[in-house]
């Protein structure tokens, strides 16, 4: 009847190096069909060394309780560098136990790096090169292997091979980090990839993020003058053990990849080729030796976020002639990563690919929003037969590819787009009758995929790239329905505390790499930190992460951070309430903004003492989830001397605001600043404002909150409107215009087809993608419940619309699948909702009666009144459920 599946440690499934010796696990109960309120009374964790549990090293015995998530691991310290296996079986209230769970395992990482880095470039081109450089080691093993482990990172981007077959799926490692502290190194099974005898281990070390060239002064050696490849091979023969690191005697040269930048793209000359150069006996005697570099002051640590993986491979959609005689490729589709192609021709033929989003109004090419970004692939053929290459250490943002040059007709089998983005798992499913709002969807999660590469960028194709905190801040809501975001976004959020200013100050991207920047940009007019909205990203994503995911540990490792910035604030703050100092984005990007300005019409000091209050609100909440009571006395009380400080300074006598924008309101009556007794007059004028424009004004910290703000009180129908409104500015215009992505403008591309400015107008920029998390959380109506972190329990309340006939999402959830349907049939209302076993919902609908709600069951629905609006109500436990009610009346008001 039931089952336990989808085991998983510290979040993962088969994690290879855990960074914890005491680990956590969680679990999924599977229940037979038209089971219902199925709810865990017991669990036993087993944790052995082998897969038939023979010797337990722990076994928590029949623990009473329901938790299935993050069950921390109760016995004697594990031991590093070994695999242990585990299973769960659990007990449901009034039944049996199930048997139990397939066995899972996990590994333990190293205790300490100890592997040297090796320098493999000439001193006299220390700091100067793009060129990569390959490295080998030539060895010898004696008998079987029975098991082989490659621990492996780099300064710079590495990629390694034994016997010339790549190690692993994963690309750009060791990925991009705030090196002066840390270094991630990844960890791969070998095992299959040892034999007796010599073998050989080879490697590529190319710039990447840390001496590459970076931001849109193309400074180079950021974090350092010196490239550098750190191994530590270990396995075991039949005989014994066997060790391999990098050290002085492997041997290094340059190779057939002569260039490579991440904003750039790359060389590749054939001709220069070596065969045999990563197999056993080739004589390497000609190459150089390596250098051992002094390692200080930077930890090196397991990897705990997703690898950057190929998902997807798009074939061009159609060839392209554009007005000026250019052969373009479209494929269809603005992705992130790279161009696969083979080609013949004769030696010393060239292919020239050069890479861009859009074609302008013309139909040309059109690449000058890439700024300094050249996004070039170069190849020189050798002439033998057919050739195919990709590129390894850079990555293009692109829908159109322009052949510059080619040996011979560009043909469409020729070419292959590969996607690249950070391994993530996909949670959410979204399905409505209106086509728009799925190619909606559909280019929201196109955004988030090709903006966590590694960590969450701005975006992915011009001389930026960067983790802007205030884009991952206010999109954070979208992203974790979107994926299982958690340790992609957690191991990000620990770099953010480790670039924090002692001040308690947050930087304006993460990793910090403005500050390093020789030439400081003369627009911050201070030192890139403190920005509301985008500092706030240390508060917001930590607590979206524990709503959303149910992990305590993220608020225990980060706390000291958040209450870091919020006392920053405190301090700039007059009287410590009001924030009128310093430099701050604002409304970045507004539809108000005067003409010529980047910065919408909403002051500053009401935006800044606005997220003042929200990091603030947060970190009471947090302290008291992690029990601290004083700090949660402390701020709770300097939470509401803020939002009193808040209104009082920017609203009038009259309850309106001094200068009235969209924006301002909107952040008033989202973060709870706007006292009850005004909150109705508040609403009403925001709606005025909505409706006297005709369409929304906001950016990117307005946007994310306007259509919730709405909803929230009475105006569900206005909110519907801006969301499906189609002409320009609308998400829809972006639609209807071709976009396959979400733009960086509103008027990106203008209805006359003229483009916004080239110095900033990226077309896949996920910042207002953030209405996502409204079509989940207000069309579907799931919302994680303030009492049960994870999903333990939740509401379903969505607020349907006639314009949308059929409407479904289904979320994977961290206890199961939530599903939240409607179909509108004449005068009916069908719902179909669907409850993961262990967690319970409160499902209202609103403007329905209970008398009126019919399923085969009574369920026991009661009313509500809101507003004089009538909500039918009740609690479900696990189950899936269908059920009929009149149309709803109209929109409720809270």
């Amino acid at each position: 009847m039931i089952h336990v599946y989808d085991v998983m440690c510290e979040g993962q499934r088969f994690p290879l190096a855990l960074r914890v010796l005491r680990p956590r696990f969680s679990w999924k109960i599977g229940v037979a069909e038209g089971l219902r309120n199925v709810v865990q009374e017991a669990f036993q964790i087993q944790v052995a060394l082998d897969e038939g549990f023979t010797s337990p090293v722990w076994d928590s015995g029949m623990v009473r309780g329901g938790m299935s998530q993050w069950v921390e691991y109760g016995g004697a310290d594990l031991a590093p560098c070994t695999r242990y296996y585990v299973r769960v079986r659990t007990k449901v209230e009034g039944g049996a136990c199930s048997p139990w769970s397939e066995p899972v395992w996990f590994e333990t990482g190293l205790p300490e790096w100890s592997a040297p880095f090796v320098s493999p470039e000439p001193v006299e081109r220390m700091g100067q090169s793009s060129r990569p450089r390959y490295l080998r080691r030539e060895f010898w093993i004696d008998t079987p292997v029975v098991r082989a482990r490659l621990y492996a990172t780099a300064l710079g981007l590495y990629e390694l091979s034994i016997n010339g077959r790549r190690v692993g799926d994963s690309y750009f490692t060791p990925g991009w980090t705030s090196y002066h502290h840390r270094v991630l190194y990844q960890t791969y099974d070998v095992t299959d990839y040892l034999q007796p005898g010599k073998t050989v281990i080879a490697g590529i070390v190319a710039n990447g993020w840390y001496r590459g060239e970076l931001t849109w002064f193309l400074e180079r050696n950021l974090y350092g003058r010196e490239i550098a490849l750190s191994v530590d091979l270990r396995w075991k023969e039949e005989g014994g053990e066997g060790r391999l690191v990098t050290d002085s005697t492997w041997r290094s040269s340059d190779g057939p990849l002569v260039y490579a930048e991440l904003y750039h793209g790359e060389v590749y000359d054939a001709r220069l080729e070596v065969p045999g150069w990563d197999l056993p006996g080739f004589d390497d005697g000609e190459w150089e030796e390596c250098r051992v570099l002094e390692m200080s002051g930077r930890a090196v640590e397991a990897q705990e976020a997703p690898p950057v993986r190929i998902h997807e491979r798009l074939a061009p959609v159609r060839i392209v002639t554009t007005p000026r005689g250019e052969k373009v490729l479209d494929f269809g589709q603005n992705l992130t990563g790279w161009v696969r192609f083979r080609v013949r021709g004769r030696r010393g033929d060239r292919v020239k690919l050069r890479h861009a989003e859009v074609l302008d109004r013309e139909g040309n090419f059109y690449t000058e929003n890439l700024r300094k970004a050249r996004n070039t692939i170069e190849y020189v053929l050798k002439g033998d037969g057919v050739e195919e290459f990709s590129p390894r250490f850079s990555f293009q943002g692109f829908r159109y590819v322009c052949v510059d040059e080619w040996p011979d007709e560009v043909e469409p089998s020729s070419f292959t787009a590969e996607v690249l983005h950070s391994d993530m798992e996909p949670l959410l499913e979204f399905r409505c009758s209106h086509e728009p709002l799925n190619r909606l969807h559909h280019n929201i999660q196109w955004s988030w995929k090709g903006n966590s590469l590694a960590i969450p960028t701005d975006c992915p194709q011009r001389d930026e790239r960067l983790g802007w905190t205030g884009d991952a801040a206010m999109f954070v809501g979208t992203a974790t329905y979107l994926s299982d975001a958690r340790s992609f976004l957690l191991q990000w959020l620990v770099d953010m505390t480790l670039d924090q200013r002692r001040d308690g100050a947050v930087p304006f991207v993460v990793p910090d790499v403005l500050s390093l920047l020789e030439h400081q940009d003369p627009n911050f007019r201070e030192p890139p930190f403190g920005s509301a909205g985008w500092g706030d990203a240390i508060t917001i994503c930590p607590w979206i992460l524990y709503r959303r995911y149910g992990d305590r540990r993220v608020l225990e490792r980060l706390y000291p951070a958040m209450k870091r910035w919020v006392e920053y604030m405190r301090a700039q703050a007059r009287d410590g309430l009001v924030w009128e100092r310093g430099f701050h984005f604002g409304d970045w990007v507004a539809l108000d903004a005067e003409e010529g300005s980047y910065v919408g019409l909403t002051p500053l000091p009401l935006i800044a003492t606005a997220f003042y209050a929200l990091s603030t609100e947060i970190l009471a909440h947090a302290a008291r989830v992690l029990g601290l009571e004083e700090d949660e006395r402390r701020y709770t009380g300097l939470h509401k001397e803020i939002a009193e400080a808040w209104y009082h300074e920017f609203f009038t006598g009259e309850g309106r605001l001094r200068l009235e924008t969209q924006t301002g309101y909107t952040l008033g009556l989202a973060f709870g600043l706007v006292p009850e007794s005004a909150r109705e007059k508040a609403a009403a004028r925001l709606a005025d404002l909505v409706r006297e424009k005709g369409h929304l004004t906001t950016g990117f910290l307005g946007t994310p909150f306007l259509l919730r703000v709405l909803s929230d009180h009475g105006y569900t129908d206005l909110a519907y409107t801006l969301l499906l409104r189609d002409e320009y500015p609308s998400w829809l215009y972006e639609v209807e215009a071709g976009a396959t992505t979400i733009w960086e403008h509103w008027d990106g591309i203008k209805p006359d087809g003229t483009m916004w400015s080239p110095q900033m107008n990226s077309f896949n920029h996920y910042a207002y993608g953030a209405v996502g998390e409204w079509m989940y959380t207000v069309m579907g109506g799931i919302r994680v419940d303030d009492g049960g972190p994870g999903f333990s329990s939740f509401s379903l309340e969505p607020l349907p619309s006639r314009y949308i006939p059929e409407y479904s999402v289904r979320y994977r959830s961290p206890y199961g699948v939530i599903t939240s349907a409607w179909r509108i049939e004449g005068d009916s209302m069908h719902w179909e909702f669907e409850v993961p076993p262990n967690t319970k919902a409160t499902v209202r609908l609103w403007g329905v009666r209970s008398a009126s709600v019919r399923e085969g069951e009574g369920l026991g629905f009661q009313d509500r009144m809101v507003g004089g609006i009538p909500c039918a109500t009740t609690v479900l436990g696990s189950g899936c459920y269908r059920l009929v009610s009149p149309v709803p009346e109209r929109r409720p008001r809270s």
